[in-house]
């Protein structure tokens, strides 16, 4: 397995990752004990980047992968979820405010049970009022952080143009990972 740092976050993770979206049933019903399994075997395999949201499957994918996490010890593998996106009964809802954002990382370690999250990301910002992440929900991130809650923080987004902008915008060095789903890369140099 081959490894890479993400953004400038100095965490080396596996060429492949485990995508934890199935997990909720996001694409097809999973049986929990399949979701379980697929979880062990990626990280047996070398795969130590793991990434979720409260979002996949209104918060099934979190529960999940939490019951696999009990029984893998911690430095085995990095966790990524968001803040900013979630859902139910597959209906949209977004709420960038700082204070449902930290909310959010509480649950979220609940879910998951760890004591920390590695990089938590701002989910799609596209559709997020762009002021309310960089003066709110970034910050709440950064307090977090300062906390030893969350280890980075990054942002994703379909448009590079709303990424830059809010890197742009944000307190320098706020940013230390960019997730662009249309390039299907963890870092672009040219943003982070």
């Amino acid at each position: 397995m081959n490894y890479n740092e993400i953004g400038k976050t100095g965490m080396r993770v596996s060429n492949l990752s485990f995508g934890a979206s199935s997990l909720g049933g996001v694409f097809h019903d999973i049986r929990e004990a399949e979701g379980i399994k697929a979880v062990y075997t990626a990280v047996e395999n070398g795969m130590n980047f793991i990434d979720v949201s409260p979002y996949y499957g209104h918060y099934k994918a979190e529960t999940v992968l939490g019951k696999a996490l009990k029984e893998i010890p911690r430095d085995k593998y990095y966790l990524s979820t968001k803040v900013g996106r979630y859902g139910k009964d597959g209906i949209n809802t977004w709420d960038y405010s700082g204070k449902r954002a930290t909310e959010s990382v509480y649950e979220s370690l609940e879910r998951l049970h760890i004591e920390y999250i590695d990089l938590i990301n701002v989910h799609d910002v596209e559709f997020s009022d762009m002021n309310q992440v960089v003066n709110e929900t970034l910050p709440a991130l950064v307090e977090l952080k300062k906390k030893g809650i969350v280890g980075h923080v990054g942002i994703t987004d379909l448009q590079l143009e709303n990424l830059k902008w809010v890197i742009d915008h944000s307190e320098p060095g706020t940013v230390e990972s960019v997730l662009n789903f249309c390039h299907y890369c963890l870092n672009d140099e040219k943003l982070t």
